[in-house]
């Protein structure tokens, strides 16, 4: 079970801590540092946790110590008959079959069935809850668990309609049910889910109705949470990234209704907007080792990212890495700011070996412990051989980021790489590339590819074909009027021949389940994003985009969100610099009629 060679990769990655994780600040302070709690005594109040291997477990593990729990482990589908085993939470992202996959080759399906019968507290989240199904669409021939009845469905896709459904959207409790919280309180506000199939019913295996709560995507309507009125509760939402309404809810069943959390949440502001799918505002925080060793969080100028040494050559700050904060700090202040998403882009160059930089995985783990929305992070996600011959692929790298909190991992130089191979073998996949092998094993959603373009003007489509040229409102500088966006590699140092529309088409063939839009004439501007290029790649998918580079104010996410098919807006140096806040940025959305979440504490 979990990710492979855990203990071979982490005894390389001490090999090469090296001076520069040693020598970090940061990185001392944080050593062996532990969020504390206060921990409630009674043998009850301890939660069990069912960890086989599948996406970002610590966030679960995390939230429920936040509530004040004891976590403990299930080790051997044994312990799930032991009487003191008697609250089980049960995460899970990625594939259907991947997940009943793990879990027949430990045993733990008919240990799962007989928990469930014996009328002990069960939660199911996300795959958790489609495995009580009695198959899925994704994985033809697998079996779930049968607990409810019927088959998961894949959503369809449409133009302006990208399948996974990534993101914030509001439920409807169904009348005469519970939520473990005051209704009104829960349909104001909104939950995050992130999923391509969906249960249709909730029918339970006596015919009685399991339907605690419906969402709507577009026009289709979905099952959001189910229960049986018992002991069986399960969410498709995660309420582990729901911010304070996911943990209410999640306190509310530990506790057996018994909590006051629930009635102590700050209540979202009634939306002006509809109760449709939210557009994200995300927080990115480009991570790097500093001079002195210690990560810090900078932003370049169009990726460059050291301070102009100016005129005055001597100043012994000249040249230096633009520090901007620290990023467990940053990330907790905009988390509490009301950011949807939090990203970290680990923008170090690896020379050998990506995990060698601790510091970074223990920025993730320090970050999950307090902000409850999700994390993605960039930067090594790559297959690689040490200095030692030992390889490792994509898929173990990724693996160690989702074991220290992230909730999705970020491909950039290698998608382009793999669409470049893509299109040259006629349009046929390899079946070991980085995104093939982690959007296997955790699901599309995990993966997001990073795509780093730049404008190139010419005078006509046919002086670039095949590349995707498109008529320009801007024009170059000896008046062309067409131009195709050069896909980058490196940090934006290298131009290859292929392009942006390219990239995403190719990736989204290959399983990726998000595309972060960077535009390198764009960055460090403040002129707004590049309309142009976000409705081409926007336009040209069926998986969700996420507009960069450029904001400069609240109205340029109004902007972009109004006037191209983006799902999400993420910006740096404004938040970091405070020119504009988050809770700014979404009152101007919400005055727009563009449906947005409001959680913020400040």
């Amino acid at each position: 079970l979990g990710p492979s060679k855990p203990a071979a990769i982490m005894e390389t990655a001490l090999r090469f801590r090296g001076a520069r994780c040693g020598r970090g600040a940061e990185a001392r302070r944080s050593h062996g540092r532990r969020r504390t709690s206060v921990c409630r005594a009674s043998s009850t109040n301890e939660v069990w946790l069912l960890d086989y291997g599948a996406g970002n477990v610590r966030s679960i593990r995390n939230a429920i110590k936040h509530l004040g729990y004891t976590v403990r482990d299930v080790e051997s589908p044994a312990d799930l008959g032991k009487s003191e085993v008697n609250k089980l939470v049960f995460p899970g992202v990625g594939a259907f079959g991947s997940a009943m996959g793990e879990l027949q080759r430990a045993g733990y399906v008919d240990a799962l069935r007989d928990y469930i019968k014996s009328d002990r507290p069960f939660f199911g989240i996300c795959i958790g809850m489609q495995v009580l199904y009695e198959g899925s669409e994704e994985s033809g021939g697998v079996e779930g668990l049968g607990v409810l009845r019927g088959t998961v469905r894949k959503f369809d896709s449409a133009p302006g309609k990208p399948v996974p459904h990534i993101g914030w959207n509001t439920v409807e409790v169904e009348e005469n049910k519970s939520l473990f919280m005051p209704k009104q309180q829960f349909q104001d506000g909104r939950v995050y889910f992130v999923h391509s199939f969906h249960g249709v019913d909730a029918e339970g295996p006596d015919g009685s109705d399991w339907l605690l709560a419906r969402g709507t995507y577009h026009d289709d309507a979905f099952v959001a949470a189910v229960g049986n009125g018992s002991n069986v509760f399960a969410t498709q939402f995660h309420p582990e990234k729901s911010g304070k309404i996911g943990l209410s809810l999640m306190d509310n069943f530990l506790s057996g209704g018994r909590s006051a959390a629930g009635s102590g949440a700050t209540s979202p502001r009634e939306d002006k907007s509809s109760r449709r799918l939210a557009k994200r505002v995300i927080a990115c925080l480009d991570v790097r080792a500093n001079d002195e060793g210690d990560l810090v969080v900078t932003k370049g100028d169009q990726y460059d990212v050291r301070e102009s040494a100016g005129d005055d050559t001597s100043s012994s700050s000249a040249g230096d890495v633009r520090n901007l904060g620290k990023p467990v700090e940053l990330a907790t202040k905009y988390y509490r700011w009301g950011a949807d998403e939090v990203t970290f882009l680990n923008i170090t160059g690896f020379r050998d070996f990506p995990l060698g930089d601790l510091p970074m995985l223990e920025v993730l783990k320090r970050a999950s412990e307090d902000v409850f929305v999700p994390l993605t992070v960039g930067g090594g996600i790559r297959s690689f051989t040490d200095s030692e011959g030992h390889h490792y692929s994509s898929l173990d790298v990724a693996s160690e980021y989702f074991k220290s909190g992230a909730d999705k991992v970020s491909i950039g130089s290698e998608a382009v790489t793999a669409s470049e191979e893509y299109y040259a073998r006629g349009e046929q996949k390899r079946g070991d590339t980085s995104i093939e092998e982690i959007s296997e094993k955790y699901g599309k959603q995990a993966v997001v590819i990073s795509i780093d373009p730049r404008r190139v003007w010419v005078s006509s489509p046919e002086e670039c074909a095949p590349l995707k040229a498109v008529r320009t409102a801007i024009k170059g500088p000896n008046g062309e009027e067409f131009c195709w966006w050069q896909c980058t590699v490196k940090g934006g140092r290298e131009g290859r021949p292929i392009g942006a529309h390219e990239v995403a088409v190719a990736v989204e063939a290959l399983g990726a389940g998000e595309i972060l839009l960077n535009c390198i004439d764009r960055d460090g501007t403040g002129e707004g994003f590049d309309l142009e290029l976000v409705s081409l790649i926007a336009d040209s998918v069926n998986i969700p985009v996420i507009a960069s580079s450029g904001a400069g104010n609240s109205r340029h996410f109004v902007e972009v969100f109004q006037g191209t098919n983006a799902s999400a807006a993420l910006a740096a140096g404004i938040f970091h610099r405070e020119e504009v806040r988050i809770v700014e940025i979404k009152e101007d959305m919400d005055e727009s009629g563009i449906p947005t979440r409001q959680e913020a504490e400040f």
